[in-house]
Protein backbone atom coordinates (compact mmCIF):
# COMPACT_ATOMS: atom_id res chain seq x y z
CA UNK A 1 0.00 0.00 0.00
CA UNK A 2 1.60 3.22 -1.22
CA UNK A 3 1.13 6.53 0.55
CA UNK A 4 1.52 10.16 -0.46
CA UNK A 5 1.51 13.09 1.94
CA UNK A 6 0.34 16.53 0.80
CA UNK A 7 1.22 19.67 2.76
CA UNK A 8 -0.62 22.94 2.18
CA UNK A 9 1.08 25.75 4.13
CA UNK A 10 0.04 29.34 4.80
CA UNK A 11 1.05 31.80 7.54
CA UNK A 12 -2.32 31.14 9.22
CA UNK A 13 -2.42 27.36 9.19
CA UNK A 14 -0.77 24.15 8.06
CA UNK A 15 -2.92 21.43 6.48
CA UNK A 16 -1.71 17.90 5.85
CA UNK A 17 -3.53 15.17 3.91
CA UNK A 18 -2.50 11.51 3.86
CA UNK A 19 -3.53 9.84 0.59
CA UNK A 20 -3.70 6.05 0.19
CA UNK A 21 -5.29 4.10 -2.68
CA UNK A 22 -5.91 7.44 -4.37
CA UNK A 23 -8.27 8.58 -1.58
CA UNK A 24 -7.76 10.93 1.36
CA UNK A 25 -7.47 8.89 4.55
CA UNK A 26 -6.36 11.47 7.12
CA UNK A 27 -6.46 15.24 7.45
CA UNK A 28 -4.42 17.15 10.02
CA UNK A 29 -4.81 20.88 10.65
CA UNK A 30 -2.67 23.11 12.82
CA UNK A 31 -3.44 26.79 13.10
CA UNK A 32 -0.67 29.15 14.08
CA UNK A 33 -2.68 30.58 16.98
CA UNK A 34 -4.22 27.22 18.01
CA UNK A 35 -1.34 24.74 18.12
CA UNK A 36 -2.02 21.52 20.01
CA UNK A 37 -0.42 21.02 23.41
CA UNK A 38 0.16 17.24 23.46
CA UNK A 39 3.80 16.53 24.22
CA UNK A 40 4.50 19.96 25.74
CA UNK A 41 6.27 19.98 29.08
CA UNK A 42 5.39 22.63 31.69
CA UNK A 43 6.45 23.60 35.16
CA UNK A 44 3.02 23.36 36.74
CA UNK A 45 1.70 24.56 40.09
CA UNK A 46 -0.87 22.51 42.01
CA UNK A 47 -4.00 24.66 42.30
CA UNK A 48 -6.30 22.18 44.01
CA UNK A 49 -6.25 18.56 45.21
CA UNK A 50 -9.49 16.53 45.03
CA UNK A 51 -9.17 13.37 47.19
CA UNK A 52 -12.69 12.24 46.27
CA UNK A 53 -11.74 12.11 42.58
CA UNK A 54 -8.13 11.09 43.25
CA UNK A 55 -7.00 13.92 41.01
CA UNK A 56 -5.63 17.44 41.10
CA UNK A 57 -5.99 20.61 39.06
CA UNK A 58 -2.68 22.03 37.88
CA UNK A 59 -2.07 25.60 36.71
CA UNK A 60 0.18 25.51 33.64
CA UNK A 61 -0.56 29.04 32.46
CA UNK A 62 -3.59 28.21 30.30
CA UNK A 63 -7.11 29.63 30.44
CA UNK A 64 -8.38 26.45 32.17
CA UNK A 65 -6.53 24.48 34.83
CA UNK A 66 -5.23 21.12 33.62
CA UNK A 67 -6.21 17.76 35.11
CA UNK A 68 -3.84 15.25 36.76
CA UNK A 69 -5.16 11.83 37.86
CA UNK A 70 -3.37 9.70 40.44
CA UNK A 71 -2.80 7.03 37.77
CA UNK A 72 -0.68 9.52 35.82
CA UNK A 73 1.63 10.34 38.71
CA UNK A 74 5.09 8.89 38.15
CA UNK A 75 6.29 6.36 40.73
CA UNK A 76 9.87 5.28 41.03
CA UNK A 77 10.02 1.65 39.80
CA UNK A 78 11.43 -1.06 42.01
CA UNK A 79 14.90 -2.32 41.08
CA UNK A 80 14.79 -4.35 37.89
CA UNK A 81 11.15 -3.56 37.17
CA UNK A 82 9.61 -1.48 34.44
CA UNK A 83 7.23 1.33 35.36
CA UNK A 84 4.15 -0.67 34.26
CA UNK A 85 5.24 -3.76 36.22
CA UNK A 86 5.90 -1.64 39.31
CA UNK A 87 2.42 -0.10 39.10
CA UNK A 88 0.81 -3.50 38.74
CA UNK A 89 2.64 -4.76 41.84
CA UNK A 90 1.98 -1.73 44.05
CA UNK A 91 -1.21 0.35 43.72
CA UNK A 92 -0.53 4.11 43.80
CA UNK A 93 -0.67 6.01 47.05
CA UNK A 94 -3.64 8.34 47.50
CA UNK A 95 -3.04 11.55 45.59
CA UNK A 96 -3.38 13.69 48.73
CA UNK A 97 -0.26 11.93 50.11
CA UNK A 98 1.74 12.65 46.97
CA UNK A 99 0.92 16.25 46.02
CA UNK A 100 -0.21 19.37 47.87
CA UNK A 101 -1.57 22.78 46.93
CA UNK A 102 1.13 25.22 45.88
CA UNK A 103 3.57 22.43 44.97
CA UNK A 104 5.60 22.80 41.77
CA UNK A 105 5.54 19.79 39.41
CA UNK A 106 7.08 19.09 36.03
CA UNK A 107 4.18 17.82 33.92
CA UNK A 108 3.53 16.82 30.32
CA UNK A 109 0.29 17.19 28.35
CA UNK A 110 -1.07 13.81 27.22
CA UNK A 111 -4.48 15.06 26.02
CA UNK A 112 -5.38 18.44 24.56
CA UNK A 113 -8.20 20.51 26.08
CA UNK A 114 -11.43 19.30 24.46
CA UNK A 115 -14.66 21.28 24.80
CA UNK A 116 -15.03 22.37 28.42
CA UNK A 117 -12.41 19.89 29.67
CA UNK A 118 -8.92 21.10 30.47
CA UNK A 119 -5.77 19.38 29.29
CA UNK A 120 -4.86 16.04 30.88
CA UNK A 121 -1.38 15.77 32.36
CA UNK A 122 1.18 13.18 33.42
CA UNK A 123 4.30 13.52 35.53
CA UNK A 124 5.84 10.63 33.55
CA UNK A 125 7.84 12.57 30.95
CA UNK A 126 8.37 11.00 27.53
CA UNK A 127 10.18 12.57 24.59
CA UNK A 128 9.56 11.15 21.13
CA UNK A 129 12.29 10.93 18.52
CA UNK A 130 12.31 9.45 15.06
CA UNK A 131 13.00 5.88 16.20
CA UNK A 132 12.89 6.00 19.99
CA UNK A 133 10.79 7.37 22.81
CA UNK A 134 12.93 8.50 25.74
CA UNK A 135 11.69 7.92 29.32
CA UNK A 136 14.21 9.84 31.44
CA UNK A 137 12.66 8.70 34.76
CA UNK A 138 12.69 5.00 33.85
CA UNK A 139 15.43 2.54 32.91
CA UNK A 140 13.40 -0.04 31.00
CA UNK A 141 13.95 -0.83 27.29
CA UNK A 142 10.64 -1.56 25.57
CA UNK A 143 9.88 -2.54 21.99
CA UNK A 144 6.81 -1.73 19.89
CA UNK A 145 4.42 -4.64 19.49
CA UNK A 146 4.36 -3.97 15.75
CA UNK A 147 8.01 -5.02 15.45
CA UNK A 148 8.30 -8.78 14.71
CA UNK A 149 9.00 -10.86 17.83
CA UNK A 150 12.09 -12.37 16.17
CA UNK A 151 13.79 -8.94 16.09
CA UNK A 152 12.84 -7.58 19.50
CA UNK A 153 15.54 -9.18 21.66
CA UNK A 154 18.30 -8.10 19.27
CA UNK A 155 17.00 -4.53 19.09
CA UNK A 156 16.62 -4.35 22.87
CA UNK A 157 20.22 -5.52 23.37
CA UNK A 158 21.56 -3.02 20.84
CA UNK A 159 19.75 -0.08 22.42
CA UNK A 160 20.87 -1.11 25.92
CA UNK A 161 24.49 -1.09 24.74
CA UNK A 162 24.16 2.23 22.91
CA UNK A 163 22.35 3.89 25.81
CA UNK A 164 25.10 2.84 28.27
CA UNK A 165 27.95 4.37 26.22
CA UNK A 166 29.52 7.29 28.06
CA UNK A 167 26.77 7.40 30.71
CA UNK A 168 27.22 6.51 34.41
CA UNK A 169 25.52 3.28 35.45
CA UNK A 170 21.91 3.80 36.45
CA UNK A 171 21.66 7.11 34.55
CA UNK A 172 20.84 5.77 31.10
CA UNK A 173 17.10 6.39 31.22
CA UNK A 174 14.49 4.22 29.54
CA UNK A 175 13.72 3.85 25.84
CA UNK A 176 10.88 2.45 23.76
CA UNK A 177 11.72 1.40 20.22
CA UNK A 178 9.19 2.68 17.69
CA UNK A 179 8.32 0.78 14.51
CA UNK A 180 10.72 3.03 12.56
CA UNK A 181 13.61 1.44 14.51
CA UNK A 182 13.07 -2.00 12.97
CA UNK A 183 15.72 -1.50 10.26
CA UNK A 184 17.75 1.24 11.96
CA UNK A 185 21.54 1.13 12.09
CA UNK A 186 23.50 1.62 15.31
CA UNK A 187 24.56 5.06 14.08
CA UNK A 188 20.93 6.15 13.55
CA UNK A 189 19.89 4.85 16.96
CA UNK A 190 22.86 6.57 18.61
CA UNK A 191 21.92 9.88 16.93
CA UNK A 192 18.36 9.59 18.22
CA UNK A 193 19.59 8.82 21.74
CA UNK A 194 21.90 11.84 21.70
CA UNK A 195 19.17 14.14 20.38
CA UNK A 196 16.65 13.02 23.02
CA UNK A 197 19.13 13.34 25.88
CA UNK A 198 20.07 16.83 24.76
CA UNK A 199 16.37 17.79 24.72
CA UNK A 200 15.93 16.39 28.25
CA UNK A 201 18.98 18.30 29.45
CA UNK A 202 17.50 21.56 28.13
CA UNK A 203 14.21 20.81 29.90
CA UNK A 204 15.92 20.17 33.25
CA UNK A 205 18.00 23.34 32.95
CA UNK A 206 14.91 25.39 32.16
CA UNK A 207 12.97 23.91 35.10
CA UNK A 208 15.69 25.08 37.49
CA UNK A 209 15.65 28.71 36.37
CA UNK A 210 12.10 29.42 35.17
CA UNK A 211 9.05 30.30 37.33
CA UNK A 212 5.98 28.05 37.78
CA UNK A 213 3.47 27.82 34.87
CA UNK A 214 6.36 28.19 32.37
CA UNK A 215 6.56 26.20 29.14
CA UNK A 216 9.74 24.12 29.34
CA UNK A 217 9.50 22.18 26.09
CA UNK A 218 7.25 22.50 23.05
CA UNK A 219 6.53 19.49 20.91
CA UNK A 220 7.32 19.58 17.21
CA UNK A 221 5.10 21.54 14.85
CA UNK A 222 2.76 19.67 12.51
CA UNK A 223 5.23 20.19 9.66
CA UNK A 224 7.99 18.49 11.64
CA UNK A 225 5.69 15.76 12.95
CA UNK A 226 4.96 14.79 9.34
CA UNK A 227 8.53 13.50 9.13
CA UNK A 228 8.52 11.97 12.59
CA UNK A 229 5.06 10.41 12.81
CA UNK A 230 3.36 10.18 9.42
CA UNK A 231 6.21 9.05 7.19
CA UNK A 232 6.77 5.30 6.88
CA UNK A 233 8.27 2.76 4.52
CA UNK A 234 5.05 3.03 2.48
CA UNK A 235 5.55 6.77 1.85
CA UNK A 236 6.39 7.60 -1.76
CA UNK A 237 6.41 11.39 -1.75
CA UNK A 238 5.87 14.30 0.63
CA UNK A 239 4.70 17.25 -1.46
CA UNK A 240 4.79 20.74 0.06
CA UNK A 241 3.59 23.87 -1.74
CA UNK A 242 5.75 26.43 0.11
CA UNK A 243 9.35 26.82 -1.05
CA UNK A 244 10.37 28.53 2.20
CA UNK A 245 8.93 25.74 4.35
CA UNK A 246 10.33 23.12 1.99
CA UNK A 247 13.85 24.40 2.65
CA UNK A 248 13.24 24.69 6.41
CA UNK A 249 11.75 21.19 6.65
CA UNK A 250 14.53 19.74 4.49
CA UNK A 251 17.15 21.25 6.82
CA UNK A 252 15.38 19.87 9.89
CA UNK A 253 14.89 16.48 8.28
CA UNK A 254 18.49 16.08 7.16
CA UNK A 255 19.66 16.74 10.70
CA UNK A 256 17.22 14.50 12.57
CA UNK A 257 15.33 12.29 10.09
CA UNK A 258 17.31 11.93 6.86
CA UNK A 259 15.39 8.89 5.59
CA UNK A 260 12.07 10.73 5.84
CA UNK A 261 13.53 13.95 4.39
CA UNK A 262 14.52 12.05 1.24
CA UNK A 263 10.82 11.91 0.28
CA UNK A 264 10.34 15.70 0.38
CA UNK A 265 9.47 17.45 -2.88
CA UNK A 266 8.50 21.04 -3.58
CA UNK A 267 5.20 21.24 -5.47
CA UNK A 268 5.47 23.82 -8.28
CA UNK A 269 2.19 23.28 -10.11
CA UNK A 270 -0.21 26.14 -10.82
CA UNK A 271 -3.24 24.20 -9.64
CA UNK A 272 -3.60 24.24 -5.81
CA UNK A 273 -2.07 21.10 -4.32
CA UNK A 274 -5.18 20.03 -2.42
CA UNK A 275 -7.27 20.33 -5.59
CA UNK A 276 -5.35 17.44 -7.15
CA UNK A 277 -6.91 14.96 -4.73
CA UNK A 278 -10.15 16.85 -3.93
CA UNK A 279 -9.00 17.29 -0.33
CA UNK A 280 -11.17 20.34 0.33
CA UNK A 281 -14.21 18.46 -0.97
CA UNK A 282 -13.41 15.53 1.34
CA UNK A 283 -13.08 17.90 4.31
CA UNK A 284 -16.50 19.37 3.53
CA UNK A 285 -18.03 15.89 3.36
CA UNK A 286 -16.32 14.90 6.63
CA UNK A 287 -18.13 17.74 8.41
CA UNK A 288 -21.52 16.34 7.39
CA UNK A 289 -23.63 13.58 8.95
CA UNK A 290 -24.27 11.54 5.83
CA UNK A 291 -21.65 9.49 3.99
CA UNK A 292 -22.80 7.95 0.70
CA UNK A 293 -21.53 4.50 -0.28
CA UNK A 294 -20.81 3.52 -3.89
CA UNK A 295 -23.47 0.79 -3.79
CA UNK A 296 -26.22 3.29 -2.99
CA UNK A 297 -26.23 2.71 0.76
CA UNK A 298 -25.15 5.37 3.22
CA UNK A 299 -23.84 6.03 6.74
CA UNK A 300 -25.17 8.48 9.30
CA UNK A 301 -22.39 9.65 11.65
CA UNK A 302 -23.39 11.48 14.84
CA UNK A 303 -20.71 12.78 17.19
CA UNK A 304 -21.63 13.62 20.79
CA UNK A 305 -19.50 14.52 23.78
CA UNK A 306 -19.71 10.99 25.21
CA UNK A 307 -19.57 8.82 22.10
CA UNK A 308 -19.95 8.59 18.33
CA UNK A 309 -22.68 6.55 16.66
CA UNK A 310 -22.58 5.23 13.09
CA UNK A 311 -25.79 3.94 11.49
CA UNK A 312 -25.58 1.83 8.31
CA UNK A 313 -28.48 1.97 5.83
CA UNK A 314 -29.10 0.22 2.49
CA UNK A 315 -30.53 3.40 0.98
CA UNK A 316 -31.06 3.00 -2.77
CA UNK A 317 -29.17 -0.29 -3.01
CA UNK A 318 -31.56 -3.16 -3.78
CA UNK A 319 -29.04 -5.88 -4.67
CA UNK A 320 -29.21 -8.52 -7.37
CA UNK A 321 -29.96 -11.79 -5.54
CA UNK A 322 -31.72 -11.75 -2.20
CA UNK A 323 -32.08 -9.58 0.87
CA UNK A 324 -29.34 -11.35 2.89
CA UNK A 325 -26.76 -10.77 0.14
CA UNK A 326 -27.81 -7.14 -0.20
CA UNK A 327 -27.35 -6.55 3.53
CA UNK A 328 -24.05 -8.44 3.61
CA UNK A 329 -22.55 -6.47 0.70
CA UNK A 330 -23.71 -3.16 2.16
CA UNK A 331 -22.19 -3.98 5.56
CA UNK A 332 -18.87 -5.03 3.98
CA UNK A 333 -18.66 -1.76 2.11
CA UNK A 334 -19.70 0.12 5.25
CA UNK A 335 -16.93 -1.56 7.30
CA UNK A 336 -14.33 -0.12 4.92
CA UNK A 337 -15.97 3.31 4.83
CA UNK A 338 -16.37 3.55 8.62
CA UNK A 339 -12.68 2.77 9.24
CA UNK A 340 -11.76 5.53 6.79
CA UNK A 341 -14.20 8.02 8.32
CA UNK A 342 -12.80 7.45 11.81
CA UNK A 343 -9.35 8.40 10.53
CA UNK A 344 -10.53 11.21 8.29
CA UNK A 345 -12.68 12.82 10.99
CA UNK A 346 -10.21 11.91 13.78
CA UNK A 347 -13.04 10.52 15.90
CA UNK A 348 -11.98 9.19 19.28
CA UNK A 349 -13.46 7.70 22.42
CA UNK A 350 -16.34 5.22 22.32
CA UNK A 351 -17.79 4.43 18.89
CA UNK A 352 -20.99 2.38 18.45
CA UNK A 353 -21.69 0.98 14.96
CA UNK A 354 -25.19 -0.16 14.04
CA UNK A 355 -24.66 -2.45 11.05
CA UNK A 356 -27.77 -3.68 9.25
CA UNK A 357 -29.02 -6.86 10.97
CA UNK A 358 -27.56 -10.03 9.45
CA UNK A 359 -29.26 -13.39 9.92
CA UNK A 360 -26.20 -15.53 9.14
CA UNK A 361 -23.40 -15.80 11.72
CA UNK A 362 -20.76 -16.25 9.00
CA UNK A 363 -21.80 -12.93 7.49
CA UNK A 364 -21.35 -11.24 10.87
CA UNK A 365 -17.87 -12.71 11.28
CA UNK A 366 -16.87 -11.71 7.75
CA UNK A 367 -17.98 -8.11 8.32
CA UNK A 368 -16.21 -7.98 11.70
CA UNK A 369 -13.05 -9.42 10.18
CA UNK A 370 -13.09 -6.83 7.38
CA UNK A 371 -13.71 -4.03 9.88
CA UNK A 372 -10.73 -5.09 12.00
CA UNK A 373 -8.56 -5.46 8.90
CA UNK A 374 -9.34 -1.89 7.81
CA UNK A 375 -8.78 -0.51 11.33
CA UNK A 376 -5.35 -2.20 11.45
CA UNK A 377 -4.14 0.44 8.98
CA UNK A 378 -4.88 3.17 11.51
CA UNK A 379 -1.86 4.58 13.35
CA UNK A 380 -4.11 5.37 16.32
CA UNK A 381 -4.81 2.53 18.74
CA UNK A 382 -8.24 0.92 18.38
CA UNK A 383 -10.08 -1.89 20.19
CA UNK A 384 -13.09 -3.64 18.67
CA UNK A 385 -15.59 -5.92 20.38
CA UNK A 386 -17.89 -8.43 18.73
CA UNK A 387 -21.57 -8.07 17.85
CA UNK A 388 -23.75 -7.43 20.90
CA UNK A 389 -27.11 -9.21 21.40
CA UNK A 390 -28.72 -6.13 19.85
CA UNK A 391 -26.49 -6.38 16.77
CA UNK A 392 -24.25 -3.42 17.67
CA UNK A 393 -20.45 -3.30 17.46
CA UNK A 394 -18.72 -1.32 20.17
CA UNK A 395 -15.18 -0.07 19.78
CA UNK A 396 -12.80 2.55 21.11
CA UNK A 397 -10.27 4.73 19.34
CA UNK A 398 -7.67 6.60 21.34
CA UNK A 399 -8.44 10.30 21.58
CA UNK A 400 -5.64 12.80 22.13
CA UNK A 401 -6.66 15.77 19.99
CA UNK A 402 -9.88 17.45 18.89
CA UNK A 403 -11.81 15.86 16.06
CA UNK A 404 -11.95 17.53 12.66
CA UNK A 405 -15.47 18.83 13.37
CA UNK A 406 -14.45 20.27 16.73
CA UNK A 407 -11.45 21.95 15.11
CA UNK A 408 -13.16 23.41 12.06
CA UNK A 409 -16.71 24.11 13.24
CA UNK A 410 -18.63 25.49 16.19
CA UNK A 411 -22.07 25.04 17.77
CA UNK A 412 -24.90 26.66 15.80
CA UNK A 413 -26.30 29.69 17.62
CA UNK A 414 -29.80 28.90 16.38
CA UNK A 415 -30.14 25.25 17.39
CA UNK A 416 -27.43 25.17 20.13
CA UNK A 417 -26.04 21.91 18.81
CA UNK A 418 -29.36 20.07 18.60
CA UNK A 419 -29.27 19.98 14.82
CA UNK A 420 -32.97 20.92 14.66
CA UNK A 421 -35.02 24.09 15.18
CA UNK A 422 -38.65 24.57 16.17
CA UNK A 423 -41.22 24.95 13.40
CA UNK A 424 -42.84 28.30 12.61
CA UNK A 425 -46.17 27.01 13.97
CA UNK A 426 -44.53 25.95 17.26
CA UNK A 427 -42.98 29.39 17.68
CA UNK A 428 -46.28 31.07 16.78
CA UNK A 429 -48.05 29.16 19.54
CA UNK A 430 -45.26 30.11 21.98
CA UNK A 431 -45.85 33.75 21.08
CA UNK A 432 -49.60 33.51 21.66
CA UNK A 433 -49.05 31.96 25.10
CA UNK A 434 -46.42 34.58 25.96
CA UNK A 435 -48.76 37.45 25.02
CA UNK A 436 -51.45 35.99 27.30
CA UNK A 437 -48.95 35.78 30.21
CA UNK A 438 -47.79 39.36 29.60
CA UNK A 439 -51.38 40.66 29.43
CA UNK A 440 -52.10 39.28 32.91
CA UNK A 441 -49.12 41.14 34.40
CA UNK A 442 -48.99 44.40 32.44
CA UNK A 443 -51.41 46.87 30.88
CA UNK A 444 -49.80 48.34 27.75
CA UNK A 445 -51.66 50.09 24.98
CA UNK A 446 -50.47 47.59 22.39
CA UNK A 447 -48.41 44.38 22.00
CA UNK A 448 -45.93 44.25 19.12
CA UNK A 449 -44.52 40.90 18.01
CA UNK A 450 -41.08 40.95 16.37
CA UNK A 451 -40.14 37.57 14.85
CA UNK A 452 -38.68 35.81 11.82
CA UNK A 453 -40.59 36.30 8.53
CA UNK A 454 -41.80 32.67 8.47
CA UNK A 455 -43.36 33.07 11.91
CA UNK A 456 -45.02 36.37 11.02
CA UNK A 457 -46.43 34.78 7.84
CA UNK A 458 -47.85 31.94 9.93
CA UNK A 459 -49.57 34.42 12.30
CA UNK A 460 -50.96 36.47 9.40
CA UNK A 461 -52.22 33.50 7.45
CA UNK A 462 -53.01 30.13 9.06
CA UNK A 463 -53.12 31.42 12.65
CA UNK A 464 -54.78 34.79 11.95
CA UNK A 465 -58.07 33.67 13.49
CA UNK A 466 -56.36 32.62 16.74
CA UNK A 467 -54.40 35.88 16.82
CA UNK A 468 -57.58 37.93 16.38
CA UNK A 469 -59.37 35.90 19.06
CA UNK A 470 -56.52 36.51 21.52
CA UNK A 471 -56.59 40.26 20.77
CA UNK A 472 -60.33 40.37 21.51
CA UNK A 473 -59.86 38.33 24.70
CA UNK A 474 -57.16 40.61 26.21
CA UNK A 475 -58.74 43.78 24.80
CA UNK A 476 -55.49 45.05 23.26
CA UNK A 477 -54.31 45.38 19.66
CA UNK A 478 -51.47 43.08 18.54
CA UNK A 479 -49.21 44.30 15.72
CA UNK A 480 -46.66 42.18 13.83
CA UNK A 481 -43.17 43.05 12.57
CA UNK A 482 -40.98 40.69 10.49
CA UNK A 483 -37.24 40.82 11.22
CA UNK A 484 -34.99 38.86 8.84
CA UNK A 485 -32.01 38.97 11.22
CA UNK A 486 -33.85 36.81 13.77
CA UNK A 487 -33.46 33.03 13.71
CA UNK A 488 -36.40 30.60 13.38
CA UNK A 489 -36.91 30.28 17.14
CA UNK A 490 -36.14 33.84 18.13
CA UNK A 491 -38.81 36.48 18.83
CA UNK A 492 -39.50 39.48 21.01
CA UNK A 493 -42.75 40.91 22.40
CA UNK A 494 -42.60 44.68 22.82
CA UNK A 495 -45.02 46.45 25.19
CA UNK A 496 -46.09 49.82 23.71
Amino acid sequence: MQQDILINWSPQETRVAVVEYGAVQEVHVERTLERGLVGNVYLGKVARVLPGMQSAFIDIGLERAAFLHVADLWQRPLDGESLSASRAATPPKPIEKQVFEGQTLMVQVIKDPIGTKGARLSTQISLAGRMLVFLPQDDHIGVSQKIPASLRDNLRTRVQALAAEGVPEGKTGGFILRTNAEDASDAELAEDIAYLRKAWSRIRDASARMPPTSLLHEDLSLLQRVLRDLTSERTQTILIDSLEQFHALTKFGREFMPAAAAHLQHYKGERPLFDLHNVDEEITKALGRRVDLKSGGYLIVDQTEALTTVDVNTGGYVGTRNFDDTVFKTNLEAAQAIARQLRLRNLGGIVVVDFIDMAQAEHQQAVLSEFRKQLARDRVKTQVGGFSPLGLVEMTRKRTRESLAQLLSETCEQCQGAGRVRTARTVAYDILREILREARQFNPKEFRVVAAPAVIDMLLDEESQHLAGLSDFIGKPISLQAEGALGPGQYDIVLL
